[in-house]
């Protein structure tokens, strides 16, 4: 029997070549593939942004401007928010970053905003303050760098801590705009509490 190997080598070699390329081809989809899946998705985390100082000043009421850019301090019992009990978030008044939260708001007896915690750390810095002649620590907003107000070491229990803020450092969104002013994942805080 007698084979014609050169004849058929064409033909082979296709078929060899082929099935090579085919599997190139599915080898460099799946790549593609994993890439795509493993690729990270558009953040839809928000960003918050210091308008410039002369929008600022167009923004602000006086007070306000002084106390987040000049680190003034508002008058204790004469402030919108010392005595607020309505449920809802405080956010910065520049930048609009969540800052506190009503849960954890309580009366400390001083005649400012106070809080035992923030509502989300990443949006609060600190740092010294010797203003006074004595050592404080200054609470400041970590985006659109606020001052805020203090924070000490007297507060309630469980951290032991009071934020004591500045009412025009903020701005307040109650609870049930909280959706509609685009602070709708605070939303759920309330509705379980709510529902306790």
């Amino acid at each position: 029997m007698h084979y014609n190997i050169i004849g058929r080598f064409p033909r082979l070699l296709f078929t060899v070549m082929t099935a090579v390329g085919a599997g190139l081809v599915a080898a460099g989809s799946a790549q593609a593939q994993a890439k795509t899946a493993s690729a990270p998705l558009p953040s839809t985390k928000k960003v918050y942004v210091k308008p410039s100082d002369a929008d600022l000043k167009k923004k602000l009421s006086p007070l306000q401007y002084n106390v987040t850019q000049h680190e003034a301090t508002e008058t204790p019992f004469r402030n919108l928010y010392w005595d607020n009990h309505e449920p809802g978030i405080y956010v910065d008044i520049v930048s609009g970053e969540p800052l506190f939260s009503s849960l954890d708001k309580y009366d400390s007896g001083t005649g400012w905003p106070s809080f035992t915690k923030p509502l989300v750390a990443e949006n609060i810095k600190t740092k010294t303050d010797r203003m006074l002649g004595f050592s404080r620590t200054e609470v400041r907003s970590a985006h659109a760098d606020s001052h805020l107000g203090h924070v000490f070491d007297d507060g309630p229990r469980p951290t032991g801590l009071r934020y004591c803020m500045n009412s025009a450092s903020m701005r307040f969104i109650p609870a049930d705009q909280l959706e509609a002013q685009g602070y709708g994942e605070y939303a759920a805080l309330f509705k379980a509490k709510a529902a306790k």
